[in-house]
């Protein structure tokens, strides 16, 4: 797993009271671009606070967000954690090795 840090720093091109930006070339790791930036370039500080999420997910589940295959559903490592959450499930997706042991 080699998370992709330099693609963290986009919401500094958001300047002044400016709170997003409408990018017109979309640049960064797919895995980990938010979905408004990735399909309409609008970028902002959400922006890296997505892109963290995704990295703190790919760390406690021990899985990349990037070719993650769920034998149940065709979801990305992101859709899986959002169905779990909903399930009320989150538990789940913390890598065995890394639960604390009774």
């Amino acid at each position: 797993m080699n998370p992709k840090i330099s693609d963290f720093g986009l919401g500094r091109c958001v300047a002044g009271n400016e709170m997003e930006v409408n990018a017109s070339r979309v640049v960064g790791t797919h895995g980990y671009m938010s979905p408004e930036y990735a399909v309409n370039g609008i970028f902002s500080v959400k922006s890296d606070v997505f892109s963290f999420g995704v990295l703190l997910l790919e760390i406690v589940s021990c899985k990349r967000n990037r070719g993650f295959v769920h034998q149940d559903h065709n979801l990305n490592l992101l859709g899986h954690a959002w169905k779990l959450y909903k399930e009320d499930k989150s538990l789940e997706l913390i890598d065995h090795e890394l639960q604390l042991a009774d």
